[in-house]
């Protein structure tokens, strides 16, 4: 999984970095020298995307979707940890309808043989970043899962941005 988690985070940097000169290239060209590429607003959305479905696996494994469980945190240990199961065997269904449904929406464009506006790529292979995206969600999740069923958590672990803030307010030195 080491891996995997290393493969996800370089994804991550390189379409980020990869958007960030794209569209530092296309500002130049396009008011230093009036010119410009015509696919660079096509890639940079490719990049934007790559990036977003890699990035929501990328949150749960780190934890840093923002959630609001303050209510949930109150319960005690046992019945959180059902609750979170609960929430993710949820979240899991959600991940498998929206696998399913873009699978086969990849799969028509597949057929139709559709490319993109821009690029000669056929879109099906840009648009299997949803099933792919969502499949990796979905093996994140299994781990959340995995680690509430066997006791490991109690909880799904996800981002509190109100103790976050009020670290940081801590750590500032005094003024």
């Amino acid at each position: 999984m080491k891996i995997l988690d290393r493969l996800e985070e370089l994804l991550v940097v390189v379409m980020l970095a990869s958007m960030t000169l794209i569209t530092f290239l296309q500002v130049v060209l396009r008011y230093g020298f009036n010119s410009g590429f015509t696919w660079a607003l096509e890639l940079t959305t490719v990049c934007f995307s790559v990036m977003i479905f890699v990035g929501i696996s990328y949150g749960v494994r780190v934890g840093a979707h923002i959630g609001v469980d303050s209510l949930v945190k109150k319960f005690p240990s046992g019945l959180r940890r059902t609750i979170a199961i609960v929430i993710v065997l949820l979240c899991l269904l959600y991940a498998g309808l929206v696998i399913y449904g873009s699978w086969t929406y990849v799969s028509t464009m597949k057929m139709i043989g559709v490319e993109m506006d821009d690029l000669p790529i056929p879109i099906w292979i840009v648009r299997s970043i949803l099933p792919l995206g969502f499949a990796l969600l979905a093996l994140r999740f299994s781990q959340v899962l995995w680690a509430l069923i066997t006791g490991r958590s109690d909880s799904l672990h996800l981002g509190n941005e109100a103790e976050d803030a009020l670290k940081l307010k801590s750590e500032e030195p005094a003024s």
